[in-house]
C-alpha cells in the first residue's frame, strides 16, 4: 500500500485527504491512500518517518512550510529560492526533497483575474505561504509589499494601512490563516470601505468558501476569489512530483 498524506498542526479540517481519497477512487488507484499526520512539534517529523515506511509522499501546510525544510535531504531550486516546501517526494534512495507547488497553484489561479491595471500586490502576512505568493507574483512582473504586525523591510505595519495603500496596491492577498474556519468571524484588521472595482482581493483561504475578508471587499466591488482553485491546482502539481 502507498501511503500519501499531509504533515501539520490542527488539520481535521484539510482539503487535502477528502480531495485524495476521492481522486484514488476515480481512477481506481486501490493501492493508494491518504491519512492526517498532525504533528504538534515539527520535532516529530522523524518519528512520523521511522513509523510509517510505507509513506511515497507528503504535503505540508501550516506551520511547518518553513521549519520543515532542516528535516529535509535537498530541495528543489524553486523550493530553495521561495525558502518554503509543501511537497515532499520520497526519492528512490529513500531521500527526503522538498518542493513548492503553492507557487504554481496561486499563478495559475490569479492570472484569469489580472487586468492592465493591476500592477502591484499587498501581501497580508510573511509566513511560508506569503513566500510562495511572492515567488509566483515575481514571475507575473507584479512588484509588491507585505504588511505584518512588525516593522520590517519592503513591510508595513497593519496601522498603517489607509487610502493612499490601496491606490498603490490594487491586488489584496490574505496568506494569513486569519477566517478559516472555525473563526469565521475573524478578518485582518485593513480599511475595507478602501476597496474598489478597480482591487482584486485574493483569500489563500478557503473555508468558508466567502470569508470576511471576502465578503467586505466584494461590498465595495473588488474582484474577489478564495483558494480553492490554488488548492486544486497545488494538488494535482504535487501528484505530478511525486509520481516523476
Amino acid at each position: 500500500m502507498k501511503v500519501y498524506g499531509l504533515v501539520g498542526k490542527n488539520i481535521a479540517y484539510s482539503f487535502s485527504k477528502k480531495y485524495f481519497t476521492e481522486r484514488f477512487a476515480n481512477t481506481n488507484a486501490i493501492d493508494c491512500i491518504y491519512e492526517n499526520f498532525d504533528l504538534q512539534s515539527i520535532e516529530d517529523f522523524p518519528k512520523l518517518i521511522q513509523d510509517n515506511p510505507n509513506i511515497v509522499g507528503l504535503n505540508v501546510t501550516i506551520p511547518y512550510k518553513e521549519t520543515i525544510i532542516s528535516y529535509l535531504d535537498s530541495l528543489s531550486k524553486k523550493a530553495s529560492q521561495i525558502g518554503a516546501v509543501n511537497v515532499i517526494r520520497f526519492t528512490k534512495k529513500g531521500k527526503l526533497k522538498g518542493y513548492n507547488s503553492d507557487y504554481f497553484g496561486f499563478k495559475k489561479s490569479l492570472k484569469p483575474l489580472l487586468e492592465a491595471h493591476h500592477k502591484r500586490a499587498l501581501i497580508l502576512g510573511t509566513g511560508g505561504a506569503s513566500k510562495a505568493v511572492s515567488f509566483a507574483l515575481e514571475e507575473l512582473d507584479i512588484t509588491f509589499s507585505f504588511a505584518s504586525r512588525e516593522d520590517r523591510k519592503n513591510t508595513i505595519t497593519y496601522d498603517r494601512i489607509n487610502e493612499t495603500t490601496f491606490d498603490n496596491f490594487q491586488i489584496i492577498i490574505n496568506c494569513t490563516p486569519i477566517g478559516t474556519s472555525p473563526n469565521v468571524k475573524e478578518f485582518p484588521t485593513i480599511p475595507y470601505h478602501y476597496f474598489t472595482e478597480k482591487h482584486i482581493a485574493f483569500d489563500l483561504v478557503y473555508n468558508p468558501e466567502e470569508t470576511q475578508f471576502l465578503k467586505k471587499a466584494k461590498q465595495k466591488g473588488a474582484i474577489t476569489k478564495n483558494g480553492m482553485s490554488m488548492l486544486v491546482f497545488q494538488a494535482e502539481k504535487a501528484w505530478k512530483i511525486w509520481n516523476k
